[in-house]
């Protein structure tokens, strides 16, 4: 039988570029489903492109149209890195792209076996799952799964967390490229047959997607009060944010004394907490009493305790990236370092080394450390998740902060250096999927915007302009134990990904027998 996915198969006379049309429309496909343009839908129609683009072909064409798919896709979504250099942004999303190629191979391979919607969908989670880790810790921006914040498909984060969701979203590319082949090459009845289980498999995952969260939901408690304080910076969209010395610190210190008036002003109740982003302060108020001073006195004006964002510095020059407790009668107590670090942002490895090539690099004066522990912070009888900023984007701070008895997720967090160009709608996104991941309210809380309030179905109930200064009170319910996902752990994405590159194997000792 005729099929596109077999070895050797070609598109006729205009083969080569029917297949790079359909590489490079499904890196658009794929980057128009992510956030700032939010067209969801083509999340499955970038898989089942790239499938179609590359099945039948030989390895070397394969990667070569997976990286033509992968840049497509990472040029214009990191462009956002340009603030620090042209060359910085398209390092980033040649790395990015690197990934593909591998991936367009293995689909090639796998597109030969029985079952392959499967195995197609599972290289996906592989190739997401080895992206997120290596190198310095990964880069997971642009996962298939960061393209469906709210729609059907994210609630199969609450039972296997963002690996599921890419599976079933490259499931559903898959099974429509099935279904259209069974129309194309199937006879009499099964021609009608065929198709229409197809398009049932297709519904069926959609469906189920709007079931799963209610499987092992955790368990609602009582109502938070919750304070959220945008302070804004001087100088947004700049490599350099900060202004005059303290300016960030008095910034969020006035927006905490703006909220306290607008609380006796009866405008908002009053709050049991007030969130602040990270680097709500430019000073370190372990080493600058009259900084000290400066909170102290917004938690007693707002008469309830904060969260604080700053950077902590040690004796030799390092720092954490901290977010820090701060009641108004004891002062500073607990506090969360941030783990997911920036690289060449917040610290720069292999210091001496690229510091020869790249001189600006001498701009990032101080390299912060990870902090190890997860960033479950009591305050004010609640126990926040907290994850500051790029650890959204990974599945494991939040989870753990949220096993540790997190009752509500809270991002600070500081986009500064990107307002305007999707970033930050892209990282909403990302915080809106651990929402339903872990059956939680999520806050995000940035020093220039967007700061958002999200329900634990997904659904954005607030958000603040970007570059303002902002205050809001919501009403948040505490949710108390794991739901399935926090469980379950990385369980889903490693069994996902093993199936995959399983599927590789086999293709490839399946090519060798038929050739011995």
């Amino acid at each position: 039988m005729w099929s596109p996915l077999a070895p050797g198969h070609r598109w006729g006379r205009l083969d080569l570029l029917w297949r790079t049309l359909a590489a490079a429309g499904a890196g658009l496909a794929q980057l128009f489903a992510l956030p700032p343009y939010g067209l969801w839908w083509l999340g499955p129609l970038s898989a089942a492109l790239l499938l179609l683009a590359v099945s039948g072909t030989r390895m070397r064409r394969a990667a070569w149209l997976g990286a033509l798919s992968g840049a497509t896709l990472m040029v214009p979504l990191v462009h956002w890195q340009d603030i620090f250099g042209v060359d910085v942004w398209l390092a980033v999303a040649a790395l990015e792209t690197a990934y593909f190629l591998p991936m367009a191979m293995g689909l090639s391979l796998v597109a030969r076996l029985p079952y392959w919607p499967v195995w197609t969908a599972a290289l996906w989670v592989a190739q997401e799952a080895v992206r997120a880790r290596w190198p310095l810790g990964g880069f997971s921006w642009g996962k298939l799964a960061f393209a469906q914040p709210d729609t059907p498909f994210v609630g199969y984060a609450a039972l296997g967390s963002s690996a599921l969701v890419s599976f079933v979203v490259a499931l559903t590319g898959a099974m429509l490229v099935w279904t259209v082949l069974r129309a194309v090459t199937a006879r009499g009845r099964a021609r009608v047959l065929l198709p229409a289980v197809g398009l049932a498999t297709g519904a069926a995952i959609v469906l189920g997607g709007l079931v799963v969260p209610a499987i092992g939901r955790p368990a609602p408690q009582e109502t938070v009060t919750v304070g959220m304080v945008q302070g804004n910076v001087p100088n947004v969209g700049e490599i350099s944010i900060l202004g005059e010395r303290a300016q960030v610190l008095h910034n969020h210190a006035d927006g905490v004394s703006e909220l306290a008036g607008a609380v006796r002003e009866g405008e908002y109740p009053q709050p049991d907490l007030v969130l602040l982003p990270e680097n709500a302060s430019d000073i370190d108020p372990f080493r600058d009493p009259e900084a000290a001073r400066i909170i102290d006195g917004a938690a007693q004006d707002v008469g309830a305790p904060l969260l604080w964002g700053l950077s902590r510095f040690n004796d030799d020059g390092t720092r954490h990236v901290q977010s820090l407790v701060w009641d108004p009668e004891t002062g500073p107590g607990d506090a969360y370092d941030k783990r997911h670090l920036v690289p060449f942002g917040e610290y720069v490895p292999h210091r001496e080394f690229f510091t020869r090539f790249v001189s600006r690099l001498g701009q990032v004066s101080s390299d912060a450390i990870p902090g190890t522990d997860p960033g479950a912070l009591e305050i004010g009888g609640t126990t926040l998740a907290v994850g500051i900023c790029f650890d959204v984007a990974f599945d494991s701070p939040v989870r753990e902060s949220v096993a540790a008895g997190g009752q509500i997720i809270v991002i600070p967090t500081n986009n500064a250096n990107y307002n305007f160009t999707g970033q930050t709608q892209q990282q909403l996104a990302i915080t809106q999927l651990r929402a339903v991941e872990h059956g939680r309210p999520a806050v995000v809380v940035s020093t220039s915007g967007v700061s958002a309030v999200v329900e634990p179905n997904g659904k954005v109930a607030y958000e603040s302009p970007e570059a303002e200064r902002d205050i809001n009170v919501a009403e948040l319910t505490a949710m108390e134990g794991p739901a399935v996902a926090t469980r379950l752990g990385p369980v889903p994405e490693a069994l996902l990904a093993a199936l995959g590159l399983g599927a590789v194997v086999a293709s490839v000792i399946a090519a060798r027998r038929a050739r011995t």
